[in-house]
């Protein structure tokens, strides 16, 4: 893969750009958010690795300007803010996955092997579905209802389409986190909670009473009866 690293520390920086070279990916490095968000806009990536905190401009403005021009960049978040609010930013920027600092070498590469499986995935499912008077276009990455149109990440997207295939059934949150991050037990499943309520927030007429992604108490979530 083609991955590009915006992390201002050098040390962490040269070490990520050594690992993942010597993983087989190709890797572009920057310290400072604006011209990593320029570089990402107009060079053609397979994923990014984002720090939070830059001396110029955050990861979160870094992250907003890369979901506008590229909505399906897959978008990992490197922070050393362990913080559910930190956390909550980095998802609702766009950002698909993050990590907290110090993270395992193991851990780091199995999830950016992960976003890239679910990037390169085809689906088979319906690209476009209406659920509830919202057009969810899942190839495109977007959510339209009415006149407004909001940008979906990938992982919003895969929750969707797991979800509308497993319509009979309550699917759990463990389920979620294996199937849409591919991860089996790294991950809270805190995360797919914070990730659907953003979602919710873009796709759902009324987000405190949701008919589109609905909670099962005790179990998960399943497709609702507003499609």
């Amino acid at each position: 893969m083609r991955i590009l690293i915006v992390e201002d520390e050098r040390s962490l920086r040269e070490g990520l750009t050594d690992l993942l070279a010597a993983a087989g990916h190709e890797v572009v490095a920057h310290e400072n958010g604006k011209p990593a968000a320029d570089c990402g806009t107009r060079e053609a990536f397979d994923l990014v690795l984002l720090d939070l905190m830059l001396p110029d401009i955050d990861g979160i403005e870094v992250c907003r300007r890369l979901r506008k021009a590229r909505p399906a960049l897959p978008i990992l978040m490197l922070t050393a803010r362990g913080s559910e609010d930190d956390k909550v930013a980095g998802l609702e920027a766009g950002a698909d996955d993050y990590l907290t600092k110090p993270f395992a070498v193991r851990e780091l590469l199995a999830r950016i092997d992960a976003l890239g499986r679910r990037a390169a995935a085809t689906p088979a499912d319906p690209e476009v579905v209406e659920a509830d008077g919202c057009v969810l276009d899942l190839g495109r990455l977007t959510a339209r209802r009415g006149d407004e149109t909001a940008s979906l990440t990938p992982r919003e997207a895969g929750i969707l389409r797991w979800l509308h295939r497993q319509q009979a059934r309550a699917v759990p949150r463990s389920e979620l986190l294996e199937r849409v991050w591919g991860s089996s037990g790294e991950l809270q499943t805190r995360t797919v909670d914070m990730t659907i309520a953003n979602l919710r927030q873009k796709i759902e007429r009324d987000p405190a009473e949701p008919r589109i992604v609905i909670t099962v108490t005790g179990v998960g979530y399943t497709w609702g009866e507003g499609s």
